[in-house]
């Protein structure tokens, strides 16, 4: 296995001038069996959420739920709050449109037909700092960069918080393209120049969302008959989108409003009229994991600074990520760690550390509920392959892949016919297209499956 690994890797034209970092441990023991500067540090980038993932686990225990809160200054007379309501928001990026209306029910079921005040969405469950440190620019327009808050809302079951479903649809030849948003909100403004191309062209859309705002660019082309494109773009102020379809909601239900919607902070005296739970954090893994989802990540981040040191910020729950995956036995002085997604180019961990990891907390109770969060090369019903369709169906693999601008990763298990199971990570940096490492990285995993 190993010459037939290093063969591989010297005669790939795809990795000259880019590096590897290869670490495999027999999975029952964690004896390593093979390393290739697996003590080198490397920009692990979605491989950092198997830390992030292991760490909420730990500390805020698989049946954690986020809350969001109706609360009220008020009081309910004939029909009438006379008061502000407030949307307490603690987290949870499982709000969808739907649940807006399902709040909105609950206050009409409690009678309340008029509001005398003001709608106040308070985020402070969480500090004010939307964006992770090392996030770069020109990612803001995407999901995998929205800002985070503690009250915000998903556009669909996929819960990227803080973002709208954009999908483009080509007309006939000439024609503009069509262009639809979820959900339907004046939020946002949608500017699309996207002309319809011949038959068989090629598709050449960009997309941009102005920096500070919410007005969305469409331009390009997009051939007629194609499948079409589709996106999920954030959106500034995530508070106030959620607010925004919450009002929605409310005219939809026939409360009407005097007030204004605003931000601000419940008073400890209000009173609470609805608490919502979100699905239990064994369930979210699976969205979290599976789909890569980079807005749940630094959520669990601010959370466990939250729960642990009464602070949601991404300088506390580092600090409280660092310190489980000290427990936990990673060596902490080999690596940088500066989000919980990955998406920074910053980070650094050797592979190593990953497998060390991978191996230590197969004793963890917590366990099956990770291993079944992860992407699966063989799983029974297509959703729950997450990031991994599509490759090495001849293997049985479940393990986290990573991408970002020159960098793929893949760490994970492997389960081997003759039960000579293993743990592996591989990090491939330096790559000119990242999109070139994951055949890479497969034919290096049918190597080592062949070589057991």
């Amino acid at each position: 296995m190993k010459e037939s690994i290093e063969a591989y890797i010297k005669n790939e034209p795809k990795l000259q001038g880019a590096l590897i970092g290869i670490s495999i441990r027999a999975a029952n023991t964690g004896k390593m069996i093979y390393e290739h500067m697996g003590d080198t540090r490397f920009l692990p980038a979605s491989n950092m959420k198997l830390l992030t993932a292991a760490a909420s686990l730990n500390v805020l225990g698989e049946k954690y739920c986020f809350s969001t809160e109706l609360r009220t200054d008020g009081v309910i007379e004939g029909g009438k709050l006379k008061g502000n309501l407030y949307v307490v928001g603690k987290g949870d990026p499982t709000l969808l449109p739907e649940t807006y209306q399902r709040f909105a029910q609950q206050l009409h079921a409690l009678g309340i037909h008029f509001i005398a005040g003001s709608i106040i969405g308070d985020d402070t469950w969480y500090d004010a700092v939307r964006l992770s440190q090392d996030v770069i620019w020109n990612d803001e327009t995407f999901h995998y960069a929205s800002s985070i808050s503690a009250l915000t809302i998903s556009p669909d079951h996929r819960y990227d918080a803080g973002s709208v479903y954009v999908k483009i649809s080509p007309g006939k030849y000439g024609d503009d393209a069509k262009v639809t948003v979820s959900p339907k909100t004046a939020y946002i403004d949608v500017l699309n120049t996207i002309r319809t191309g011949k038959k068989g062209g090629e598709e050449d859309v960009t997309m941009i969302r102005e920096r500070n705002g919410n007005t969305i660019y469409l331009s390009g082309e997009i051939p007629e008959g194609g499948e079409g494109v589709e996106e999920w773009l954030a959106v500034w102020k995530p508070t106030d989108y959620a607010l925004h379809i919450f009002q929605a909601a409310l005219k939809k239900q026939g409360v009407l409003i005097e007030g204004s919607m605003c931000r601000g902070q419940a008073p400890d005296s209000s009173t609470l009229l609805y608490k919502h739970h979100s699905p239990a954090l064994k369930k979210l893994m699976l969205p979290f994991m599976k789909n890569s989802n980079n807005t749940i990540a630094e959520i669990l981040v601010k959370e466990m600074g939250r729960q642990v040191y009464g602070e949601g910020s991404w300088e506390k729950g580092l600090q409280v990520l660092e310190r489980e995956m000290d427990g936990i036995g990673m060596n902490l002085e080999t690596m940088v760690i500066r989000d919980g997604s990955g998406i920074s180019h910053i980070n650094m961990i050797p592979a190593n550390e990953v497998t060390k990891l991978l191996y230590k907390i197969q004793k963890i109770d917590w366990f099956n509920t990770y291993l079944h969060a992860l992407p699966h090369t063989v799983a029974q019903e297509p959703c729950m392959l997450g990031t991994l369709q599509g490759r090495m169906e001849n293997l049985d693999v479940k393990a986290k892949t990573g991408t970002i601008y020159g960098v793929s990763t893949l760490s994970g298990y492997m389960h081997i016919k003759k039960g000579d199971n293993i743990i592996f990570s591989l990090l491939l940096n330096h790559l000119v297209d990242e999109d070139e490492g994951k055949e890479i990285e497969d034919r290096i995993l049918h190597i080592i499956a062949s070589a057991r």
